[in-house]
């Protein structure tokens, strides 16, 4: 009876069956990286993901008949409106980026094991996984050499410009661009864009913090 029911046509098959197990395991792997890193979309909708994109393929095979694509075409548009949801704005900072893309990449995987392509799928699953385990040590290697930060100083125009301040900021060996500076009213003012260690930038925060001259200091 059971051998009936999953050899029937309009019922559950095992190659089926093998491809929605597959869809776990992979998405899910890829789920447990992004839970343990405590981000929006992790294990629950990961798989969630997975098992849609491949249930979506499996059905445009089915009953897609000579237009096998308009179904499964589809995820590629209605994933991105999910992706976006996850995208957002924070201070001067977009965020949810990776996310967005790692849901993209995981329908994807769920496409690819629901048409049959395992070997694709395991191939790109690795590829994800090294990225998403390896990228955040060298992202911290990066920040630590180039930090960017944006400085603002404001001060009482006492017949002087402001090169000294930006000399300051070559001493602490900081690659600078010089962004609008502004004169009104008795007030000088200068914003510039600095590029270095944290070590540096903060040994240039601690020489504009002692200086008495200073009427505003954004950092």
């Amino acid at each position: 009876m059971f051998q009936e029911l999953f050899n029937n046509q309009h019922f559950i098959t095992q190659s089926e069956v093998n491809k929605f197990l597959m869809a776990i395991l992979l998405c899910g792997l890829i789920g447990v990286e992004r839970e343990f890193r405590s981000k929006q979309a992790g294990l629950k909708t990961m798989i969630m993901i997975g098992l849609g994109s491949t249930l979506f393929t499996i059905l445009s095979i089915k009953i897609g008949h000579s237009t096998a694509d308009r179904i499964a075409s589809n995820i590629v548009t209605g994933i991105g409106f999910l992706g976006a949801g996850v995208i957002f704005k924070e201070d001067n900072q977009v965020k949810g980026l990776t996310t967005a893309c790692v849901i993209w990449i995981v329908a994807a995987i769920g496409m690819a094991v629901g048409s049959g392509y395992y070997e694709q799928a395991i191939g790109v699953t690795l590829v994800v996984l090294a990225a998403l385990l390896v990228f955040p040590f060298l992202e911290n290697f990066v920040d630590r050499r180039f930090t960017k930060r944006v400085y603002r100083i404001v001060k009482k125009y006492e017949n002087e410009s402001l090169e000294a301040y930006e000399e300051s900021l070559r001493s602490s060996n900081l690659k600078m661009h010089r962004g609008k500076q502004e004169l009104s009213n008795g007030i000088i003012s200068g914003t510039w864009i600095a590029v270095g260690s944290p070590k540096n930038h903060k040994k240039f925060v601690d020489k504009m913090l002692q200086d008495t001259k200073i009427i505003a200091f954004d950092f």
